[in-house]
C-alpha cells in the first residue's frame, strides 16, 4: 500500500471545504472588523526530540515553533493555549520541567497562557496555539523580480547535531555544544520580522528546511529563485568534510533552524540591514528573484535545480 504524503493528506481536507487552504505560516480571520491571527504547531517526542532532551527545553521549543510562524508574517502573538498528551510513565520531575519550559517561553515572548488540555498518550505530544492581531502581514506570494533573497542566520547546525548524536559522527566538543544548543534552544526572529514587515516582500519560517522554504516561496510567487551562495559557516563545512558528507545536504534539507527566509527589494535592503544590526542578527544574502520558475543554484559555472527535499511527514 502506497504511503500518503503530507500534501496529499492536506488535499483531502481541502476538498471537503468550501474555501481552499492556502499554505501560510499563520491563519488570518476576522472578529467583527478586526483582523486576527492564529497558528498551531505540534511537537512529537519520537520525531522532534533528541535522546535525553531536557523537557524544559522541549516545552519552550514548542512555543518557539509557533512564535517563529508569527515572525515570518511580521505579527506579534499575544495569547497562548497548550494541549498535552502525556505517557503514563512520565515522572513528576519531567512534568515540572514542562511547566517551567512553558512559563519560560511565554515570559520570553510576552505571551499570556490562557490554559489548554491534558490527555494520555503513548508518547509526549505538545500542541501550541498562538493568537494575535494582524494589522499588516507578510505573505509568501509577493516576491518581485529583482528582489534579493536573504536569511536571518546560517543553516545546517541542527541537522549536524542529529547526525552526531544519533549516528556517532566525528565532532569537536565545541561544535557539538554549539550545534546541540541551536537545536535545543532556537531563537525565533520575532522582533526582526515585526520591524521589517513593511520592507520585506515575502517571507517564510524555515523549520522544514531551506529547500522547502525556497521552493514554496518560488511556487507561490510564480518566480524563479536563483541562488549564488549558501547561508553556511566554515565550521559546518569542516564537520561535513571530516565525516565525508556533502554539507549542502545539511544546509538545504536539514530543517529545525527557525530562521526566516525572505525576499526584499535592493532599495529596502539597507534598512533591513540596520534592523538586523540592532537585533544582533547576521544576514546572509544568498541570491535574487527573476522571471521563471523553480529554484536554481549557480555553482562553479553550472546551474542546478534545487528540489524540495526538506522535512516530510509520513515519508521517513
Amino acid at each position: 500500500m502506497k504511503k500518503l504524503s503530507e500534501k496529499q493528506i492536506i488535499r483531502y481536507f481541502q476538498k471537503q471545504n468550501f474555501k481552499k487552504f492556502v499554505a501560510e505560516d499563520i491563519e488570518i480571520f476576522k472578529l467583527g472588523k478586526t483582523n486576527c491571527a492564529t497558528s498551531v504547531d505540534t511537537l512529537v517526542q519520537s520525531t522532534d526530540m533528541l535522546p535525553k532532551s531536557d523537557f524544559s527545553d522541549i516545552a519552550r521549543k514548542s512555543i518557539v515553533s509557533s512564535v517563529s510562524d508569527f515572525a515570518a508574517k511580521g505579527v506579534i502573538p499575544k495569547f497562548c493555549i497548550v494541549s498535552l498528551s502525556l505517557p503514563k510513565n512520565i515522572s513528576t520531575k519531567q512534568v515540572k520541567k514542562l511547566a517551567t519550559g512553558f512559563t519560560k517561553g511565554c515570559k520570553e515572548f510576552n505571551l499570556k497562557l490562557l490554559g489548554g488540555d491534558t490527555n494520555e498518550g503513548k508518547e509526549l505530544v505538545i500542541h501550541s496555539v498562538l493568537f494575535g492581531l494582524a494589522a499588516k502581514t507578510i505573505s509568501r506570494n509577493s516576491a518581485r523580480i529583482g528582489d534579493v533573497i536573504i536569511t536571518t542566520g546560517p543553516f545546517g547546525y541542527q541537522a549536524a547535531a542529529i547526525e552526531i548524536i544519533t549516528k556517532k559522527r566525528k565532532s569537536s566538543k565545541n561544535f557539538l555544544k554549539k550545534s546541540k544548543n541551536l537545536f535545543d534552544k532556537p531563537i525565533p526572529r520575532l522582533e526582526f520580522g515585526y520591524m521589517s514587515r513593511n520592507l520585506i516582500s515575502s517571507s517564510m519560517d524555515s523549520s522544514d528546511g531551506l529547500s522547502t522554504c525556497l521552493n514554496e516561496l518560488s511556487l507561490q510567487s510564480k518566480k524563479q529563485f536563483v541562488l549564488t551562495s549558501l547561508p553556511v559557516n566554515s565550521d559546518l563545512i569542516d564537520f561535513s568534510f571530516k565525516n565525508k558528507i556533502n554539507f549542502e545536504k545539511f544546509v538545504f534539507n536539514g530543517g529545525e533552524e527557525f530562521e526566516l527566509v525572505c525576499t526584499v527589494s535592493p532599495q529596502n535592503l539597507p534598512k533591513i540591514k540596520n534592523i538586523a544590526k540592532k537585533k544582533k542578527i547576521t544576514l546572509y544574502e544568498i541570491g535574487y528573484v527573476q522571471k521563471g520558475k523553480n529554484v536554481i543554484y549557480e555553482k562553479n559555472g553550472k546551474r542546478f535545480i534545487i528540489y524540495d527535499k526538506g522535512w516530510k511527514h509520513f515519508q521517513r
